[in-house]
C-alpha cells in the first residue's frame, strides 16, 4: 500500500502495539501487574496522530509502541 499511495501523497504507516493495554478487562485479568507493565490508550493516541502529522520528508513507516516497564 505505501509504495502503491506514497506518490499520491498518502502516508501509510504500520503500528505494532508490543504490550497489553491498560483497560479495565486487562487490569481484571492482571491485577498483580504494575502500571508500568501497561501501554495508556491515550499515549497511544498521541503516538499515532504524531505519526499521522508527519512531514512527506520524513515518514515513518513501522512505530513500535511499547511499555516503559517492558524487560529486555
Amino acid at each position: 500500500m505505501a509504495r502503491h499511495l506514497g506518490p499520491e501523497r498518502i502516508h501509510v504507516a504500520y503500528v505494532i502495539l508490543d504490550g497489553v493495554v491498560n483497560l479495565e478487562r486487562t487490569r481484571a485479568r492482571m491485577a498483580d501487574k504494575p502500571d508500568e507493565f501497561f501501554l495508556e490508550p491515550g499515549q497511544i493516541a498521541e503516538s499515532v496522530y504524531f505519526l499521522a502529522q508527519q512531514e512527506p520528508q520524513a515518514w515513518t513507516f513501522e512505530l513500535d509502541l511499547r511499555p516503559f516497564g517492558e524487560r529486555w
